[in-house]
């Protein structure tokens, strides 16, 4: 995990620099740059494969192209198999990228399995790709023909206002602009049959996980006692006889006691953050920074992820989360009154498709603070594919219409009866946060102050709570209202 910034056209080093300093967090182990005439790219290094010699950037055997990458490819082995011409320098994951871009061209992102966004200099060209569900974060702004590239909105502010959000599942090319590379396939398939579903999940989601424990350094989990985070603990845990696991909430929250629940069960190494209430407001400033969105509901669940990331840096660098599993499976209390069929199908598919501008925001800047990296084993790309095709009735059953049927009833084994089918709660509900900023903000904001602000805001803002977040995201990020609303994208649901 790293952040990774560049600029193409006029190239200044010393501004590079300063975008890499402002990604500092992301990256603590290293910083390097690659610079000539038309182009400077850079990444500050968490270093997670090939410790000790996969310095970025990493260039080729002619010393011509480079390459910067956030993230992991999973599959880098394999595709080295076919690369045995080149002489590699490195044992990383991120050289991979860069010589199956020299034999095939800008369609190398089709071929990578993963959560990255990476930039490569071809000595020519600027090379640019997104994972195709925007795990990993990438922005971009144009300026005066020169363009400038980072991990986050704050590295490019010393060089631009005018920021856009790189799409997802896209490349792009300076010679050929954006081109799409992933296909969501969202098509329901009837045919499938309970037993062949089950059987396919119970493949498709162990091997995600599996793929997600590659690291050099230690790893864990976020456990809070629900199910979704539970079930990657248990597979996760199943394959190393000493597991982390991370829990935080205020004293007597749900979360807390749940997650020691499953951490007894499971048998892990489990370490709990107790946090109080003036804990919340102190940290809501540098939540905000991070965080870049002022979106009211992803601040509710921002502020707990901080706060375990904080912990769980102390004992690990790679940490697992259940992020994906609510959205795929109909995990929502909200989602329980819309229609069956088409209805919860599309809703289904465009809160997933959503995910990069509101939970995957929130997991990557929340443990990125902290130098931390978190991986996503429900997000995996073909399981994606398998769980948007999959017909309603293996995902919501029964009179209450209780969602992620198929995970339980596929799991059932693994977990006890209490964890298997506890309700869903939102993460700033189990952890008991939820109505810590809800009630600030009542203090901070008036009735006046919110029917005079809310107007000038670029997106409506409703509640005194959204306002207190626009205006702790005002204090760090003052962009136009048309970039704001380019940025933000979506509201959370969570």
């Amino acid at each position: 995990m790293c952040g990774i910034a560049g600029i193409v056209g006029d190239v200044d080093e010393g501004l590079l620099r300063r975008m890499l300093e402002t990604l500092r967090h992301r990256g603590p182990d290293d910083l390097g740059v690659f610079v000539d005439d038309r182009a400077a790219i850079g990444q500050t290094r968490l270093s997670i494969i090939d410790v000790a010699g996969g310095h970025q950037p990493i260039v080729n055997e002619e010393g011509a192209a480079a390459i910067v990458a956030n993230g992991e490819v999973y599959n880098y082995r394999q595709l080295a198999k076919s690369l045995a011409r080149h002489t590699f320098r490195t044992h990383s994951d991120s050289e991979v990228p860069l010589h199956l871009y020299e034999e095939i061209g800008p369609e190398v992102a089709s071929r990578l399995d993963g959560m990255f966004a990476l930039a490569l200099w071809d000595g020519q060209a600027l090379y640019l790709a997104r994972d195709p569900v925007g795990i990993k974060p990438l922005y971009y702004a144009i300026d005066s023909g020169t363009l400038y590239f980072a991990s986050e909105i704050k590295a490019l502010l010393p060089a631009s206002r005018d920021i856009r959000e790189f799409p997802n599942g896209h490349w792009y090319r300076t010679d050929r602009g954006f081109v799409p590379f992933a296909r969501w396939e969202t098509e329901v398939r009837e045919p499938w049959t309970e037993d062949e579903a089950l059987a396919r999940v119970r493949e498709l989601l162990p091997r995600a996980v599996h793929k997600r424990l590659m690291s050099e350094v230690p790893l864990g989990t976020f456990c809070s006692g629900g199910l979704d985070s539970t079930l990657v603990t248990a597979l996760a845990a199943r394959e190393i006889e000493t597991f982390h696991t991370f829990s935080t909430g205020m004293a007597g929250s749900p979360d807390l006691e749940s997650a020691e629940r499953a951490s007894e069960f499971l048998g892990t190494e489990h370490h709990t953050r107790e946090f109080t209430e003036e804990e919340v407001l102190d940290a809501l400033p540098s939540v905000a920074w991070h965080l870049e969105s002022f979106d009211a509901a992803l601040f509710r669940s921002a502020v707990p992820t901080y706060f375990v990331s904080e912990l769980a840096r102390k004992y690990v660098t790679v940490v697992l989360t259940g992020e994906g599993a609510d959205e795929l499976y109909a995990g929502y209390r909200y989602l329980e009154n819309l229609p069956s069929g088409g209805p919860l199908q599309e809703e289904l598919v465009r809160i997933t498709r959503d995910l990069h501008f509101v939970n995957l925001q929130r997991t990557d800047r929340m443990t990125m603070a902290h130098s931390l990296e978190g991986r996503v084993p429900f997000l995996d790309w073909e399981h994606i594919r398998f769980a948007l095709t999959l017909p309603e009735r293996f995902k919501v059953r029964g009179p209450h219409r209780t969602g992620k049927w198929l995970l339980r009833k596929a799991f059932a084994k693994m977990l006890p009866e209490d964890l298997l089918w506890r309700g869903k709660q939102k993460f700033a509900e189990g952890t008991g946060s939820s109505e810590i900023i809800r009630t600030e903000a009542e203090r901070q904001v008036s009735d006046a102050e919110l029917e005079r602000e809310a107007g000038q805001a670029p997106i409506p803002v409703r509640t005194k709570e959204e306002l207190l977040c626009y205006r702790l995201f005002q204090e760090h990020f003052d962009l136009s209202p048309q970039v704001v609303r380019d940025l933000v994208g979506a509201t959370s649901v969570y």
